[in-house]
């Protein structure tokens, strides 16, 4: 057998009340894509963070082999001097830096000891080409949409000298064309002589890609599987991931619904910056009770941009248009009145506009409703405590208390602390970005249960997503999005992803 290129051994780490990693193996060779997949809290994220180095050496124990040696990386910088490059979840860019900038901030182009402006912008028009980015190197980060930041850190990435390049959830944020470029850009990398750890819970980009698969669950290594003598099926891999079979992806429901509830007329809104660009185009939108709407687009259909002016004006200006809730127009020109009004919007961006990370769950799960805890203005911080106790346990959210800081979290337990802050607010219309984004089919189908159960309530759930078969599995009706405006509208019983393209693309100019 070829010598591996990294090998790790009987991996422990453990924070205080949880065992985070009880004992991993991974083994990854040369010049391959190399899949981690597992439930959100399994332990991925914390591996991959041992073996780059944000975790030292001292702080775990087992044994790292890279290159056919023993490592012991004190920090970061050890682990990318031997060429194991690591892109986290969370994205680590400078907003107000350009992306040239971001590109080379601690490995800057010099000559004679003076930054080369002109070096720096060839490097990175040819790095952001690789990665499928037409923006300009001196564009401000802060302009652009998660899913073009990824795709910055990405061509970061490939500006090192990367022998081993980690990628935790890397298209999490990117729709299914770009995410198809990405993966031929993996492929790319692997052909020559690079290899790649992918941390995803897209089991069909994995299949796509990955020559070999390590399961985690509970912090254990579980299963072992290599691609190359057989295609792993996605049932394989659920039973692996979850330790039990699951036969349906979408909970069974019998929609119940009512007469229009929410009401959206010639809503008008322009770039938040640029106060010329029209980016919501004069729409119309409703939805019915106890209906789950969905909104399908591209990047930079103005998916997110329409939900967020609506709510509460967070996105945008010049906005004009009414927004209506039973037949009355309600004032949604600030947040605190779109919450007054019964409206909630679960961010896309969980981490940069939907938690307070270094604060613990009990007080993120009250945030956006204050008054739910308080006696006389003052907060009641046992009732605050009983109400996280109680979103901990319908949400199943996985920590050690409702005291723990969500920064210390997986991906999908922020999520569902994010849904828990908005549930508490008892919307009418729930808006849901992206609800499913990097997590776990598990976690994914208790999600989905819960948007079923709301439904079935009778609240008005509007779901943005990406991913059109949790559009198609989910949606009573699926609104369709591009340039702004809505360009298609499809019943569930009559809507296919051939269908949604297509609306997509002939009203393209």
């Amino acid at each position: 057998m070829t010598e591996a290129l990294l090998e790790m051994r009987d991996i422990r780490k453990t924070f205080p009340g949880v065992k985070a990693l009880d004992g991993v193996d991974l083994r990854v060779q040369p010049g391959e894509i190399h899949a981690v997949v597992g439930e959100n809290g399994a332990g991925k994220s914390t591996l991959m963070k041992v073996l780059s180095g944000v975790y030292p050496s001292g702080s775990f124990s087992g044994e790292i082999r890279f290159d056919g040696q023993d490592r012991h990386f004190r920090d970061i910088a050890e682990s990318e001097a031997l060429g194991i490059i690591i892109i986290h979840q969370e994205l680590a860019l400078v907003p107000l830096l350009s992306i040239a900038e971001n590109l080379f901030l601690g490995n800057e182009q010099q000559r004679y000891g003076v930054i080369d402006a002109e070096a720096t912008f060839s490097r990175t028009r040819d790095l952001l080409r690789k990665v499928g980015l037409a923006e300009s190197p001196a564009t401000p980060v802060t302009q652009l949409g998660v899913g073009k930041q990824q795709l910055v850190e990405i061509a970061k990435a490939l500006s090192k000298d990367v022998r081993l390049l980690i990628l935790d959830e890397p298209t999490a944020s990117l729709n299914e064309s770009d995410s198809d470029a990405l993966l031929a850009l993996l492929l790319g990398l692997k052909s020559q002589g690079i290899s790649c750890i992918l941390i995803s819970h897209k089991l069909n980009e994995i299949a796509k890609v990955a020559d070999s698969i390590t399961v985690l669950r509970d912090g254990r290594t579980v299963d072992a599987i290599d691609c190359r003598e057989a295609p792993a099926s996605e049932d394989h891999v659920i039973r692996s991931m979850v330790g039990r079979e699951m036969a349906d992806r979408y909970p069974k429901r019998t929609p119940n619904v009512g007469d229009v509830v929410f009401e959206v007329s010639d809503w008008r809104v322009f770039h938040e910056v640029h106060a010329d660009r029209e980016v919501i185009r004069g729409v119309d939108f409703h939805a019915r009770r106890g209906e789950i709407v969905g909104i399908a687009g591209l990047m930079g259909a103005g998916r997110t941009e329409f939900a967020m002016s609506v709510f509460g004006r967070s996105y945008g200006q010049h906005i004009t248009g009414e927004v209506r809730l039973g037949g009355q127009v309600i004032d949604v020109s600030t947040v605190r009145k779109a919450i007054q009004h019964g409206i909630a919007y679960v961010t896309e961006d969980r981490k940069g506009l939907g938690l307070v990370l270094e604060e613990p769950i009990r007080e993120n799960i009250s945030l956006a409703n204050l008054s739910g805890v308080s006696r006389h203005g003052v907060v009641d911080a046992a009732r605050e405590f009983g109400v996280a106790q109680d979103y901990k346990r319908s949400l199943r959210i996985r920590c050690a208390s409702v005291m723990q800081k969500v920064v210390n979290l997986s991906g999908g337990n922020q999520q569902k602390v994010v849904l828990g802050k908005w549930l508490f607010t008892t919307p009418e219309v729930l808006i849901l970005d992206e609800p499913t984004r990097g997590i776990d089919v598990g976690a994914k189908y208790e999600i989905y249960s819960l948007v079923a159960e709301l439904a079935a309530q009778g609240k008005c759930i509007v779901m943005i997503s990406s991913e059109m078969p949790e559009l198609l599995g989910m949606c009573d009706r699926i609104c369709v999005m591009n340039e702004g405006r809505f360009v298609g509208e499809f019943p569930a019983a009559e809507a296919t992803q051939e269908k949604i393209m297509r609306a997509i693309v002939t009203s393209s100019h």
